[in-house]
């Protein structure tokens, strides 16, 4: 989750500038090395520079080639050797200290970033030395200053999850998906979770939000939810997470064992729907029926179904598909409340993020 560290940038003179301060001597041979290493060809750019080097006799010539070397060691990767030729020339500390860090000289590029404020290069060193508490310190002073800092908070979730400070971490991801709810930032939260052991409805509500969110791109993930969701009593919503996965290519399209899954899957929905009308009645079997009226698209019929299921053994797991229910029927402030009247439990974790959801929508 670490930000890239941007290359030191290298002062090189144009053509032209370089022809007004250099002798020809050392002003065209360090123009052939900058050509030579701008199309990848660092050997003739250091034989370049290196004739260059030969002829400089002048402390700005010198100044120049330790700059045309540092940037030819750059563009090649050796950002040893790049920070060793700024040495020569006391190249400030914002040219050397990411010069060190990619190097892995993580004590020069904590010492040298103090010195020029690139307080990310401090804290990246950090995490590159195994010591994420000290990262994370920096980025929590990051974000006093700017709560609103995406970078920031970015390499904090890095840090605590390092820490394997689990509640820290998720806290940090949802302040994440609050300012910047696209699928990238869900993805490092969902995928995460996902791995995690849960209860089978906790589940089956989790692969709902990463379909929600965009998430749901492999053919694993497609067949794990189906399952879950059959499963779950939602044959339904594996019928239709299969057909979409097939008509999108995320599954072979024509697969049999794909069409299989989608007749099973349609054969239980049927049955489910035909028993919703009366099993809706009672709190202890209402939970099936909203199961089977959420699969067929009926949300209103799945909303008070769930309703009364709330009533039943099993009253999280009702709030919690009826929110989803809500959220699809275009409810989202009745969704974001009964998201938050979800009891402690099994599945508490799952309905806040949700809940989270919810909460970009609207």
């Amino acid at each position: 989750m670490a930000t890239a560290l941007p290359m030191a940038g290298v002062p090189l003179l144009s053509g032209a500038a370089m022809a007004q301060a250099l002798s020809p001597a050392v002003g065209k041979p360090l123009q052939q090395a900058s050509n030579a290493a701008k199309a990848g060809n660092n050997s003739a750019a250091l034989n370049y520079v290196n004739q260059a080097r030969t002829a400089a006799k002048t402390p700005t010539e010198r100044t120049k080639v330790a700059q045309m070397a540092a940037f030819v060691h750059t563009r090649s990767g050796q950002y040893a050797q790049a920070a060793a030729e700024l040495e020569r020339i006391n190249a400030p500390a914002s040219q050397l200290a990411p010069l060190y860090y990619q190097a892995r000289q993580y004590d020069k590029a904590i010492a040298t970033a103090r010195k020029s404020g690139q307080t990310t290069i401090v804290a990246q060193s950090y995490l590159q030395q195994g010591k994420p508490a000290e990262a994370a310190k920096i980025y929590q002073d990051m974000l006093a200053k700017n709560p609103n800092n995406l970078s920031a908070l970015q390499n904090l979730a890095g840090a605590q999850f390092k820490m394997g400070d689990k509640k820290a971490y998720i806290g940090t991801i949802q302040k994440l998906i609050r300012l910047d709810p696209t699928p990238a930032r869900w993805r490092a939260l969902l995928v995460d979770m996902k791995n995690q052991p849960q209860s089978r409805d906790s589940k089956l509500a989790l692969y709902h939000l990463m379909r929600e969110t965009g998430n749901l791109t492999t053919a694993a993930d497609v067949q794990e939810f189906a399952k879950v969701a059959i499963v779950g009593g939602q044959s339904g919503v594996a019928a239709d997470v299969v057909k979409t996965a097939s008509a999108s290519g995320v599954i072979p399209a024509g697969d049999a064992t794909t069409a299989r899954l989608i007749d099973a899957a349609g054969k239980r929905q049927s049955a489910a729907l035909a028993a919703a009308p009366n099993a809706a009645k009672a709190p202890n079997t209402a939970l099936a029926a909203g199961n089977a009226y959420l699969g067929a698209g009926q949300y209103p019929q799945a909303i008070a179904a769930f309703t009364t299921a709330q009533k039943g053994p099993n009253p999280g797991e009702a709030a919690l598909f009826k929110g989803i229910a809500q959220l699809r029927a275009g409810n989202i402030a009745a969704a974001k409340a009964t998201f938050a009247a979800v009891p402690n439990g099994p599945v508490s974790e799952v309905a806040g993020l949700w809940q989270l959801y919810a909460s970009t929508k609207g």
